[in-house]
Order: structure tokens, then C-alpha cells, then sequence
């Protein structure tokens, strides 16, 4: 008995000790999360995503944003502060898709993980990995929709494109010549926007994804032609702000806005007739998605796979409207509300 007793006692020492040496080897996992903004409520919701999964898994998360859409300089900052902390692996949403480049293959050489959010890098296996949204098939789904809304008219549109920056980070090619495609416009080269001749395109202009910069495209696009009826945003702060500046010319109610983000505000605005339609996308999934990578880089080295038949994980989307359009699948502002940013 006394014999057992001590080999029980040596075993459950033993098994303590192995238990807190896994679990400080664990917690000495850290990750960085870095952001166009912390100010966009889709980087909000992704924020939350990755800081719940990686308190489940035991990761140390830091968090960084630009201090608009666009800066690129904070960003690279960021990337070089998680280097120096020993990440084992980053999560980015970049705003300058190709020039953050060296960046990530500084990061890469050093040894982290680097996974783009949402915004595939330029070219997209700069990363390691990519979840995102299909964004082509995202501003698609609104391009077919807002075209058979029109119906015959569609042939005698008059389109305002409000792109996100000049530097035509990816997010904001796909998504722009995705609608195209799905309006029935020819596209120029694929690869970057404002290169198409279809006379229906009254302009492109640039929000920085948020409601001022949407105003101010709106009004500058008006200005060029007042009868725009069609209205392509990249995101829904953009959509707000140009229905605000239709709603100042008396127009809000004659004119065709669609969107990409499918956030709980985007919905309500598609639910208050503010958005004709959104196509939804799930970042909180992305960005658990990306901690449960990081994690695994950390413990065996092992990076995600992406989708079959696709170069990067494919997180999903779905059109959210009350006015469904034949031929256009679609979900209505009830489903849209219960997974908003899900």
C-alpha cells in the first residue's frame, strides 16, 4: 500500500508538472490582429471575433489599427512591433495591398504566421493564408441584382461607382468589378477599376469606406451628372453617406444603392429602404478562424488549407434584401439581422 501510494503520488506530481509546463508553454502563444481601423464597425466585429477565440485558446492578442482606411505607414509599424515581441503570428486586413508586401515577407522570414483578413494581399500568396469573403462574387451578387431591379432600364443606367482608395487595394477591385460583371458591363482589365468605356458608368470616385468620404464622392459624382439613378458603395458607412447626399437634392427615394458588408447597421439601413440590397459577409468567422491558425502554426507548424478550387478560405456571403429580384439568390432583412456579422 505504501509502495502504491508513493507511485501515485510521484505519478499526479509528475502529471501536475507536465500540465503546467504545457500550460506556460501555451500561454507564451501571442498574436497580433492589425486593422485598416478601429473605428469601421466591420473591423469593430472582427476585433471581438479573434479577442473571444483567443481567450478560448489561451493566445496573448494584440491589437492594432491604422488611423483611417488607407494608412498604410501604422501599419507596417505594426507589423515590425510584433516582430520585435515575438508573435508567432499575425492577422491583417491590409489597406495598401501591395506595398505592405516586404512587411509581411520581413514577418514571414522571421518566422510568424501571416494571415489576411478580408482583404487578399497583392499577389494574394504573399500571405500565408487568406480567409475572406469572395468579394468578385459579393459586388456580383449586388451588380445582378441592381440590373434586374432595372429591368429593361437597365440598358439606359446611370452609374456612380464609390470605390475605397486610389491605391485599388484588392478588396476594392473585386468587389467593383464584380458588380460590373453582374450589372452586364464589360470589364478592362480585370485587375484594376476605372479602365471600363460602357457609357452607363458616370464616374469612380473614393470614400475611404466611411459615411464622410461617401458624401463627398456622392456629391462630386452628382455634380458630374445629376440623374445617376444606380449607386455602387464598397461598404455601408459609403452607402450611408451618399443617401445622404441624394436625400439633400430631394432624390433619396429614385435612386438605387447597393453595398457590401451585410454589418447589423448596414441590414437595418437595408430594412429603412436607405440600401436596395448588401451582400453579407462574417468576419468575426475570418477572424477566428485566422486565431485557430495561429495557434496551430504555433503548435506543430501546420498552416490552413484554403477552400477546393479557390486560393484563399472562403468565409462566405449571402444578399440581404426585402425586394428579391428572379435569378438573384437572396435572403431577406430577418435572416440578415439574425446573422449579421456572424
Amino acid at each position: 500500500m505504501k509502495k502504491l501510494l508513493t507511485g501515485t503520488a510521484v505519478a499526479l506530481a509528475t502529471a501536475a508538472f507536465a500540465s503546467a509546463a504545457a500550460a506556460e508553454s501555451h500561454g507564451s502563444v501571442s498574436a497580433c490582429l492589425i486593422t485598416k481601423t478601429d473605428t469601421n464597425p466591420f473591423f469593430v466585429k472582427m476585433k471581438e471575433g479573434a479577442t473571444a477565440k483567443a481567450e478560448e485558446l489561451g493566445i496573448e492578442l494584440k491589437t492594432f489599427a491604422g488611423k483611417v482606411d488607407g494608412d498604410h505607414e501604422t501599419q507596417v509599424q505594426a507589423i515590425e512591433t510584433c516582430i520585435a515581441d515575438g508573435a508567432k503570428g499575425i492577422l491583417l486586413t491590409a489597406s495598401d495591398t501591395s506595398s505592405i508586401v516586404p512587411a509581411v515577407k520581413q514577418a514571414r522570414d522571421a518566422g510568424l504566421v501571416v494571415i489576411a483578413l478580408d482583404t487578399p494581399l497583392d499577389p494574394i500568396d504573399a500571405a500565408d493564408a487568406t480567409f475572406a469573403t469572395d468579394n468578385f462574387l459579393a459586388g456580383e451578387l449586388i451588380g445582378k441584382w441592381a440590373a434586374a431591379k432595372l429591368g429593361d432600364e437597365a440598358a439606359n443606367a446611370k452609374i456612380a461607382m464609390l470605390d475605397l482608395a486610389v491605391s485599388q487595394p484588392t478588396v476594392g477591385v473585386l468587389r467593383d468589378q464584380g458588380f460590373l460583371q453582374g450589372f452586364g458591363i464589360d470589364l478592362g482589365d480585370p485587375n484594376k477599376w476605372g479602365d471600363e468605356t460602357d457609357p452607363r458608368i458616370v464616374g469612380n470616385d473614393v470614400t475611404a469606406g466611411n459615411e464622410e468620404g461617401g458624401r463627398k464622392a456622392m456629391e462630386n459624382l452628382l455634380a458630374k451628372d445629376p440623374m445617376i439613378n444606380v449607386v455602387y458603395t464598397i461598404n455601408e458607412p459609403a452607402a450611408a453617406g451618399a443617401y445622404e447626399a441624394l436625400k439633400a437634392i430631394g432624390r433619396e427615394n429614385d435612386v438605387l444603392i447597393v453595398s457590401v458588408d451585410g454589418g447589423c447597421p448596414g441590414v437595418k439601413n437595408v430594412a429603412d429602404g436607405v440600401i436596395g440590397a448588401t451582400s453579407q459577409q462574417y468576419p468575426l468567422l475570418m477572424a477566428s478562424k485566422g486565431i485557430e491558425a495561429i495557434a496551430a502554426w504555433a503548435k506543430d507548424g501546420t498552416k490552413p488549407a484554403p477552400t477546393e478550387g479557390k486560393d484563399f478560405f472562403d468565409t462566405g456571403v449571402s444578399l440581404v434584401t426585402d425586394q428579391p429580384a428572379e435569378g438573384v439568390e437572396s435572403i431577406d432583412v430577418a435572416e440578415g439581422t439574425d446573422r449579421c456579422w456572424g
